[in-house]
């Protein structure tokens, strides 16, 4: 059973969450507020942490920092962040600081149910056979699907769970010119909503992270008006 940390100071509302993912199947611990979700965190090795932006001892961007700072695995923790009112500021900064996925309140719990769904999928470990290992080299960088990982030059590059499916997609399929609809829909399964530039955040983090300069990208180049392309030919 897949244990959930939801970091939440309203009371009501982690109530009726907790009921709601147990009844489906979870496990959830509840914080109420940033420090003791930290503490519980480091304890109980959650599957996953749902983090309210607004809290009463530090703003949920304070937490997922400290979160992504952490040793080890606990580390790579995923992260759905609760942005009040959908504020498109505190979701752009919410990826920046490494959150996995955002949904603005009031959100429908099913759509709750589904996203953290999907997160799961993505950040499960990939069953490992002979035949299955999958490996992708671009000169110096080397992506491993089923360790999940991405290095440049042997150094292993600091990814979310999200964003290293986002640049498995693009490399899979390299020298194609890929929509953000396109990309969303292989990574998500489904299309990106209107005004939805997440992918761009996360863009932009996987070239700071795999990029020598990633204010003039070689591996990932924006295409104008449609999309990205990952480059064949590297060095």
């Amino acid at each position: 059973m897949n244990t959930l940390l939801l970091i939440e100071d309203d009371h009501r509302l982690a109530n009726m969450v907790s009921e709601y993912l147990e009844q489906s199947g979870f496990s959830v611990q509840h914080a109420p507020n940033g420090l003791n979700g930290l503490k519980t965190l480091q304890d109980i090795h959650p599957s996953m942490v749902l983090l309210d932006l607004m809290l009463p001892d530090m703003d949920g961007l304070e937490v997922c920092k400290r979160i992504r700072a952490l040793p080890g695995t606990l580390a790579q923790t995923p992260v759905l962040m609760l942005t009040a009112k959908g504020d498109p500021m505190d979701r752009i900064v919410g990826l920046e600081l490494g959150a996995d996925d955002y949904l603005p309140k009031p959100f429908e719990p099913r759509e709750l149910l589904a996203r953290i769904r999907a997160v799961l999928r993505r950040h499960a470990p990939h069953e490992t056979t002979k035949t299955s290992h999958q490996t992708l080299k671009f000169g110096s960088l080397e992506l491993d699907r089923d360790a999940r990982t991405v290095t440049v030059q042997g150094q292993v590059c600091d990814l979310t769970s999200y964003q290293f499916d986002l640049l498995w997609v693009l490399a899979e399929r390299a020298g194609r010119v890929l929509s953000r609809d396109q990309i969303m829909g292989a990574v998500r399964g489904r299309e990106l909503e209107a005004f939805d530039r997440s992918i761009d955040v996360h863009m932009g983090r996987i070239r700071t992270a795999i990029e020598d300069d990633p204010k003039a990208p070689k591996r990932i180049l924006t295409v104008r008006g449609v999309g990205y392309v990952f480059a064949k030919q590297q060095d």
